[in-house]
């Protein structure tokens, strides 16, 4: 029990942090509605704790199943803390601030070719963009493809090479994928599978319909409060947090897919040779 209430409030702690974190970082003339940051860190947290605090699932899938989530948390804690410092560069430079700053102008440069996200997300804000709000939000979208794309190649290397999420024990599907019911919808690895390609495919167009959908709507909303540093760094964030880990949620339900049918193929092949003996 001690261990199960310290392991969910620690877990509260850093999501709370997660989300605090671009308030922390950036200069106060640069930070908005301190209360609702407040509001959210303290909800998010005791979200956090519930769901594992709780012993039943409710929401947050793979939770027995490491280090899947820990890959997810730690890839959107370095994309927040990353883009976070890279917008406060211009406001209040440092050391660090000046090392990331080039760091992501590098990065972004070399990402900026014909039909890659980083120009899509370029090329959707307004043509009276200044300069610097450019080469930042270039930066930025680099820094964060950058990171989103290393955590899924961690992820395929956690499932080929360190044999996930068998190292850990037998895989529990109900505590797992709270979500999914295997009782409805016909085959269990058909629908794994179908749902997995689902995911995969979503999170791979998402990084070029963004920018797309953005800019078609750019008479609806206005696309320059992306140059505000808070907004800046959430919605960079979301960009490529949120296919990435769409990406990897497929590539997890593809691999629990696969060790069920083999384990079905298993439970024939015992069958049969009880058959023929």
């Amino acid at each position: 029990m001690f261990a199960r209430i310290t392991g969910a409030a620690t877990r509260g702690v850093l999501v709370a942090l997660l989300i605090a974190m671009p308030s922390l970082l950036l200069p106060v003339s640069a930070t908005e509605s301190p209360e609702i940051i407040v509001l959210m860190a303290i909800l998010g947290g005791a979200l956090t704790f519930a769901e594992y605090f709780s012993s039943f699932p409710s929401f947050v899938e793979f939770r027995e199943a490491p280090p899947l989530n820990r890959m997810r948390f730690a890839a959107g804690f370095a994309m927040i803390g990353l883009l976070s410092l890279l917008a406060r560069h211009p406001l209040d430079a440092t050391g660090l601030t000046a090392l990331v700053h080039n760091l992501g102008f590098r990065i972004g440069e070399t990402l900026d070719f014909a039909y890659s996200p980083v120009q899509l997300t370029v090329l959707m804000l307004p043509l009276e963009t200044a300069t610097e709000s450019l080469e930042i939000i270039r930066s930025a979208a680099g820094i964060a493809y950058v990171v989103a794309a290393a955590a899924i190649l961690c992820f395929a290397l956690a499932i080929r090479v360190a044999n996930w999420p068998l190292r850990n024990g037998a895989f529990n599907v109900w505590v797992n994928l709270p979500l999914f019911d295997p009782t409805t919808g016909g085959d269990v690895v058909a629908r794994l599978q179908r749902d997995a390609r689902i995911n995969i495919i979503i999170g791979i167009l998402l990084p070029f319909a963004i920018p797309a959908t953005v800019k078609l709507a750019s008479g609806l909303m206005d696309i320059s409060q992306l140059t505000s540093p808070q907004v800046l760094v959430w919605m960079i964030t979301a960009w490529a947090f949120v296919p990435a880990s769409m990406i990897m949620r497929g590539m997890a339900m593809l691999r629990v897919a696969d060790l069920i049918a083999e384990k079905r193929r298993a439970a024939y092949a015992h069958a049969e040779a009880l058959q023929a003996a």
